[in-house]
């Protein structure tokens, strides 16, 4: 091993290097570990079980076996009476100001689970990604066009939350 200038490396970068590599190896093996007994648990799951309703989320094309398992255990470990209170658990819920003759909407109010709202965001982007000819890709898309930015932002949550 050697610097970018030829010389060679001290002894103790050596053995630092070493070590680091190490450890990566551990955390790599633990991680193989891991996904392992998660798919062994998935693959024998009982109806309605977490691991069962993981599966069905798993099942649509964008979410992957971790992107089911956040949404299940930021979500949907609980259950939902109609699309108002999912929205509302996910702070896309609408703020609307009503006072005398004066009625307007004010925005998104981001008062729910912020982490459930991130991962419904970027599992609208895979949606996106994964499923192009669906008719809400077809809305997004005509609706923003070739916008870049800040108004595809906007839409994106626009559209998970309507």
């Amino acid at each position: 091993m050697r610097t970018g200038d030829g010389l060679p490396l001290p002894a103790r970068l050596k053995e630092e290097i070493v070590r680091e590599h190490a450890r990566l190896c551990l955390a790599n093996q633990q991680v193989k570990e891991l996904e392992r007994i998660c798919a062994k648990a998935l693959r024998g799951a009982v109806e309605g079980s977490p691991e069962a309703k993981i599966c069905h989320l798993i099942s649509l094309k964008g979410i992957g076996p971790i992107g089911g398992q956040k949404t299940y255990n930021e979500a949907f470990y609980r259950t939902f009476n109609n699309r108002r209170q999912v929205g509302s658990y996910f702070g896309l819920a609408g703020t609307p100001y009503d006072s005398g003759q004066s009625r307007r909407e004010q925005g998104i109010s981001k008062s729910g689970n912020r982490r459930a709202r991130s991962i419904a965001i970027e599992l609208a982007w895979l949606w996106l990604q994964h499923q192009p000819d669906s008719e809400l890709s077809q809305w997004f898309r005509n609706r923003v066009g070739a916008l870049k930015g800040r108004i595809r932002r906007i839409n994106i949550v626009a559209w998970r939350a309507s």
